[in-house]
This record gives structure tokens, sequence and C-alpha cells, in this order.
């Protein structure tokens, strides 16, 4: 059992400021997670469990509105103002004044902004690099002014220096002087601060007195880590916890809206499901194959059983509500155009593909559903089932005919584009990231949206490369797994939650929790 402690790091000064546990006055909003949190550097922290935290801890340059996952709503946060150059490759950014670290890390200041970019931008420091590969440089101009020059204009540029993954601006002082150790014992400047951390137990935060937009109502967070489904909603019922991590399945969303005490927030973004069609595996190198296969999914039978509230349908590669997303070519469920195209193809007495499957419940059962839909066509699915580690590992090294994979990312069409359909991420090449199909027929298209000089000529480049990708049957869509989130009456959090790019509600200085 690891314990972290920021007593002896953050001073006796803040800890003097801590509530003393269970005394009268302290407020604790206690929340239950269903898995450890493995690291809190907010340029490393990727999985969900992280997210959660980090999402406490940090600030940006500038922020998603809390309760929203959508670009067109981001506001000042640790800059109070910018500039775009008419060309749009220079940035420049005024700091708010007096803004405090937690603990005894001192001010921000510009050095701890150029740092902090300048560190997500780096691979061997961070895991959201590639976000950062339009940056040329980052200077500070003076204590409350920085200007970062990019190589061309991206004009999704904002969207990167938000409070989301390596757009969290950390203590340069505090990442210095702990180096590895700071994962365990992060600085922000956000309304809640790091205590300590007991791993596979609970993860504990204090409000930041210093916080700029004003201390937090709420004293105290228990972050408990109850990998049971059934297991966290005992301790909800039970009223232990007035916060957790829900089951995304209609019938539990359902079940629980009926229930007293139960407010069930659903909100983006969701995981976007696909269904990639391995090419390099024949005989899904003939794109009469991939399209038989298309035809032979339903993905209307596949809605409705994860729920429609839940698991809303896709229409796209590029995930539903995404800036871009473009709907103009869809492929429709027809069995007797599966068959015929099979034969067309040679293959009249069917085919067989083998698809590597994780056994988690939110993959497992949908495989098991599109197995028997594709057999109706003649298509025989051979499944090897593997635990979750096992699957991601053996997906990527391109072992797999049929790849179901889900994933939220900034709700952009190029962070999909990029990752999942552009040459440079095939799986299993020194580039890799998550393109499981080869797909290389819309390279031109996102390498020009990413570099378009306005919005509209970007978004009319995504249209194209989405147009290519579906003609080319790459892959195909099918829902959104939603997330799903229980709070108490006892509860506000002070706005109403339609998104949140964390994928948990953000608990901020506005939340507050009535008393028992």
């Amino acid at each position: 059992m690891i314990r972290n402690s920021v007593i002896g790091l953050a001073g006796l000064v803040f800890a003097a400021c801590l509530p003393v546990a269970g005394s009268a006055q302290e407020t604790v909003l206690r929340v239950a997670g269903d898995g450890d949190v493995s690291t809190l550097d907010a340029h490393r922290a990727s999985a969900t469990s992280d997210k959660t935290v980090i999402g406490w801890l940090y600030n940006g340059l500038v922020r998603f509105k809390p309760g929203s996952a959508d670009p067109k709503d981001i506001e000042p946060d640790l800059a109070e103002r910018w500039e775009q150059s008419p060309d749009g490759k220079v940035w420049t950014f005024h700091l708010r004044k007096d803004v405090k670290f937690q603990g005894d890390w001192g001010t921000l200041t510009a050095d701890d902004v150029v740092y902090s970019l300048q560190r997500s931008a780096d691979p061997k420091r961070s895991t959201f690099s590639s976000d950062f590969a339009a940056v040329d440089k980052v200077e500070k101009l003076d204590d409350l002014t920085v200007r970062v020059t990019l190589k061309y204009p991206d004009v999704n540029f904002l969207g990167r220096v938000t409070n989301y993954h390596g757009g969290n601006i950390v203590s340069r002082k505090a990442a210095e002087e702990l180096g590895d150790k700071f994962g365990g014992r992060p600085v922000g400047t956000g309304p809640f601060a790091f205590v300590e951390q007991v791993t596979q137990q609970y993860v504990k935060l204090a409000a930041n007195p210093n916080y700029f937009r004003g201390k937090p109502k709420i004293d105290t967070i228990m972050v408990r880590v109850i990998p049971s489904d059934s297991a966290r909603e005992l301790a909800f019922t039970s009223g232990e916890v007035d916060l957790m991590y829900a089951k995304r399945e209609q019938r539990w969303v359902d079940s629980a809206r009926r229930r007293p005490g139960f407010n069930v927030e659903i909100f983006r973004p969701g995981e976007y499901r696909l269904l990639h069609i391995n090419q390099s595996v024949p005989p899904l190198d003939d794109i009469r194959v991939r399209r038989a296969i298309a035809a032979a999914v339903n993905v209307d039978d596949l809605v409705r059983y994860v729920g429609k509230d839940v698991g809303p349908k896709g229409c796209s590669v590029v995930p539903p509500g995404y800036l871009g997303e473009d709907c103009s070519v869809r492929y429709g469920f027809d069995l007797a155009k599966a068959k015929a195209l099979l034969a067309e193809a040679g293959h009249k007495d069917g085919i067989t593909i083998k698809a590597i499957v994780s056994n988690i419940s939110a993959q497992q059962p949908i495989m098991e559903i599109i197995q028997a839909q594709l057999a109706k066509a003649g298509i025989k699915l051979e499944m090897q089932v593997v635990d979750h580690a096992t699957y991601q590992s053996q997906t990527r090294k391109d072992l797999s005919g049929l790849v179901f994979y889900g994933a939220a990312r900034f709700p952009i069409a190029d962070t999909y584009l990029s990752e999942f359909f552009h040459s440079r991420a095939t799986v299993n090449t020194p580039t890799a990231a998550t393109n499981f199909s080869h797909c290389k027929v819309a390279d031109k298209e996102i390498e020009q949206a990413r570099t378009a000089s306005d919005a509209e000529a970007q978004k009319a480049l995504w249209k194209e490369a989405q147009h290519k990708i579906m003609d080319d049957v790459c892959a195909i869509p099918l829902f959104e797994l939603r997330q799903v989130w229980a709070r108490s009456d006892r509860l506000d959090f002070g706005y109403e939650l339609k998104g949140a790019m964390n994928l948990a509600p953000p608990i901020t200085e506005a939340a507050t929790l009535k008393a028992r």
C-alpha cells in the first residue's frame, strides 16, 4: 500500500488550513469511482479515473464553461484575455494577477505557463505531445504575458490550451523539484488541492483557500475506489457517498430514475464506438467484402440493447456533436445486399474472420450481437476473448481482422480523423496510434484541414475526408456510450451538466452540499 501526502511538501501553513476531520463545520463530499488513480500529473493522466481528479486540481489558460464540452463555450481561465495575429500564427495571452498555486508553491507567472506548454509538447514528459505539433516556440514577454508562435495556423489552438490534457498548467517549481514524484504530489491552481492518496482505497483533496475564484464551499473531497458496480450502488443508496460513477446501461438508468434520491446525470463526451475493418487481412482487402460487413451490421439493434439515452446512434466516423461531423454518407442494414456482395466477391459460401475481443461488459456482449448478425449473412466471426490489457496490446500489434474500439477525444473532427484514419497512425508502425483499419484514402484532406486558413475551408476538407473514409468502408459507425453519474439530493453542482471533457462532473467553488 502506497501513501502519498502533501504534508511536508506544501508546508505546515497549508496543512493548518485543512479542516479538522469530523468537525461540525467540515463539509465532505464523498465520491465513488470505479478505478484507482495511477497518476495526477496533468500531462500524463489519460485514464478516466485519473482525469476525474485532474479536473478538480488544475486550470488552463482558458477553460470549458463548467457543465459544457462544447468548444463554443470556451472562456477565460488563467488568461484573462488574449490576442491572435492576423495570420493566425501568433497567440498572446495575458495572465491574471496574483493567482496562487496550492500550498506554499508561490504565485503563477509566465514562467510556469512557458514551462507547462513546453512540457506538454515534449513526448518524453507528456502523453499529449502530438496535440502541440503546431507549436514552434513559447516565450515569456513579461511576468504576466506569454507569446506562442505556431509553425502554421491552427484554428483549434485555443482548444489545446483549455483545462484538458496538456492544456493544464502546473507549477514549474514543484514539477522540477519533485521530478518523477510529481504525479503523486501534484500542484496546480485549481479549486481543490491534493492532500493524500492511499492506493486502491482513496484520494483526499481539500479546498484551496487561495483559489482565485473564491474558496470552495465544499471543504474536503474523498474519492473512494470501489470497482464493483453493485458495491458502489450500495454505498450510494446507504448515504455513504453523494456522487458516484454509475452503470452505463439503459436498464440501470431507467430503474435509478424511479428511485428517490437518485439524480442520474448523462453527459458528453461519450466514448464513440466504431467497428474497424482491417484492410491488410484478406479477404477484408476487398472493398466488396467490407461493404458486405457494413450491410450486415444492424446498428439499430445495438442501440436498442445499449439504450437510446446512454448509447445514441452514430452516423459518421467522427463522433456525434464533434465540430466538423458530417453525416451525408451513411450505411444501411440490408441482409440481402450483404449476401449479394459476398457472392460477387467470390464468397457465396461465406467467409471466416478472426477478431480479438475484450471481456469487459462494455465490449463482449456487443460483439456477441454483431457476431450473430454477421452469421446471418454468411460471415463467421471467430472471437478470441481476452482480458482488456491483452486486447489493447494485441489489437495494436495488428492481430485482429475486426476491432471494436471506443474513445472520447477533444470534440473536433481532426482528433478522430488523425488518430484513427491517417496512415501515420496505423497500428504496428513506428508512428502508430489507433488506425486499426490501415485506412489511408483521406491523408491529404486530413493534413490540409490542419492548416486551413479559415473554419469553413477546414470543415469542407473534413467533410471530404469523411466521405472518402466512409466510401472506403474503413470502419462502421456504431454508437456513442455517454458518461453516466449519479448524485444525491444533497449535492448541487451550481450549473447544468451537459458535458465535461474530463469525463466527470466538475466540482467547482460554486458546488454546495446540504447537511445530512
